[in-house]
């Protein structure tokens, strides 16, 4: 069963940052590992030579971020070790840093809720890391907190859903929680939802959760789209964190449709947690 050997937390400098600093510190403190944290400054030459003390102010203010951050996590009885890294897009620095940390996980705070302006309010850090990293990504929304209710598996029954179905139940078992699987009914033009088939990719999971001593249930979506229905589920259930398999997309389909995962990750009020299938930690 796979767990979390290296965490990294990535922020930006917002306000946005707040509920990644504290669930990446809390799942720290709760794994009993050390954590990294990585604020990425974007490089600006033309900006740059017209002002430079402007470079050195938000150096000193990054500076000071991550030092505010190891004092938090000192509290929580946290060792956090910190880096500025400077480059041209954000992403690949932390990409970069998830990369020579051997990071498993990389925490990033999500900006707001996600509509047609899709990157910009779920974020352009978490949307373009989550396509380029072979690292699973947790996306916190402000005000989250590590999950302490229940969690929810949207499984699909496709490969890419193994991964997260395994990780559902380490997280589970690990803080005794409740674990919902939910699979959504496909439903054709002219035809009634697949319910049939969604019970059985429902089935396959709980057998696999159960075996590692996860109290679990099912649950059949028949309505509304796979996202819709999947942030309809962890509403009802009282989940406080989503667990979803994402499948690896070209660069057509990153760039244009993004993923269900994104999509459930762009809305929910809680952390969600974007497992990599293998081919995406194997690229």
């Amino acid at each position: 069963m796979p767990t979390f050997t290296s965490i990294l937390l990535a922020v930006e400098g917002t306000s946005f940052d707040s509920g990644a600093e504290r669930v990446g510190i809390d799942l720290a403190a709760s794994c009993n590992l050390p954590l990294s944290a990585v604020l990425p400054l974007v490089n600006n030459a033309v900006f740059e030579s017209l002002a430079p003390e402007r470079e050195e102010q938000a150096e000193a203010k990054a500076l000071a971020k991550i030092s505010r951050l190891q004092e938090a996590a000192k509290a929580r009885g946290v060792e956090l070790r910190g880096t500025l890294r400077t480059g041209e897009e954000a992403f690949r620095e932390v990409v970069a840093e998830a990369t020579e940390r051997g990071a498993d996980l990389i925490v990033l705070p999500r900006r707001g809720k996600r509509t047609y302006l899709a990157n910009l309010l779920l974020g352009e850090l978490v949307h373009t890391v989550t396509g380029h990293t072979r690292a699973d990504v947790l996306a916190v929304p402000r005000g989250s907190e590590l999950w302490s209710r229940g969690i929810l598996l949207a499984t699909d029954g496709l490969p890419h859903s193994e991964r997260a179905t395994e990780l559902a139940a380490v997280l589970a078992v690990s803080r005794d929680l409740p674990l919902t699987v939910l699979s959504v009914a496909e439903q054709h033009k002219g035809h009634e939802p697949d319910e049939r088939t969604a019970k059985v990719r429902i089935e396959l999971a709980l057998a696999v959760v159960r075996v590692a001593g996860a109290r679990a249930t099912g649950r059949v979506a028949t309505q509304g789209k796979p996202h819709q229905a999947i942030l309809a589920a962890a509403r009802d259930t009282g989940a406080d964190l989503i667990v979803i398999g994402r499948r690896a997309l070209g660069p057509v389909e990153r760039m244009l449709a993004g993923s269900i995962s994104e999509e459930v990750a762009g809305s929910a009020n809680s952390p969600v947690l974007i497992v990599q299938d293998e081919a995406a930690r194997a690229a």
